[in-house]
């Protein structure tokens, strides 16, 4: 693949299961090396997957350990939703199959959910509040995200994995208490889009309360703004300056 930065306006068009399969690892590989960039790593915690095209109760994700800036496409695992590793080298983080499991079962129309322990998320999930429209970006998340309002420890069960994805419901985005953030979309850039915003959402809220009272859009203005920022096309769009920027700097993701 042609490493040459272009500038896209709609998903891409498939001519096979094989190249789509492809293009979705490469993003799932170029969301984990920007997860990386960001800070968004703690340890081996955190975890992106994506449902494969053709084996829609499969998905993909990475291996268990390997460090978000070392993923290239080749390194990740496939695994079922009975957390059985069918393609790969490497073994499932069981965090990840508890809770993206029950989440892709959930959500049909989902391919892809994020979760991470980025440090303003997991700071904003403490308060045990969902986030409020007080900027332009919040409002991509007004009236669109969840609380999972329960901690009981590392997620390791699927019943766990399961109320999470009761929580988050048709919404695109879930805040874990005292865990962190969990996104969602009908793409990996979306979802890993959602993740990123809403992460900068948690942290200029943190920021705005801690000098003062932040002034909440109204809902009128916060609905007729959601349908900016809001939309599937827009999660998508606003990932794609991201791909061009990682893949120029590290096209070894590719691979």
């Amino acid at each position: 693949m042609s490493t040459k930065m272009t500038l896209s306006y709609k998903p891409p068009v498939f001519l096979s299961v094989e190249e789509e399969r492809q293009h979705l690892k490469q993003k799932l590989a170029a969301s984990f090396r920007l997860f990386s960039k960001f800070g968004f790593d703690e340890g081996v915690a955190g975890h992106i997957t994506a449902r494969d095209p053709e084996r829609k109760d499969h998905f993909w994700v990475n291996p268990f350990g390997m460090h978000f800036s070392q993923i290239k496409a080749s390194d990740l695992i496939l695994c079922n939703h009975d957390g059985v590793v069918v393609e790969g080298n490497y073994p499932v983080n069981r965090a990840a199959f508890a809770i993206h499991s029950q989440v892709h079962a959930a959500r049909p129309d989902v391919i892809a959910a994020a979760h991470a322990h980025s440090v303003y998320g997991k700071s904003w999930s403490s308060l045990g509040r969902p986030l409020d429209p007080i900027t332009q970006d919040a409002c991509a998340f007004y009236n669109d995200h969840s609380l999972f309002d329960d901690f009981t420890g590392v997620v390791l069960d699927i019943e766990e994995g399961q109320r999470i994805g009761k929580a988050l419901g048709n919404r695109k985005a879930c805040i874990l208490r005292n865990h962190g953030l969990l996104t969602v979309g009908k793409s990996v850039d979306e979802a890993a889009w959602w993740f990123i915003t809403m992460e900068r959402s948690c942290q200029a809220q943190i920021l705005a309360e801690s000098v003062g009272t932040p002034i909440v859009i109204d809902d009128e203005s916060a609905a007729v703004t959601y349908e900016t920022v809001g939309t599937h096309e827009a999660g998508w769009f606003q990932f794609q300056p991201l791909w061009n920027r990682i893949v120029k700097e590290q096209p070894d993701l590719l691979d």
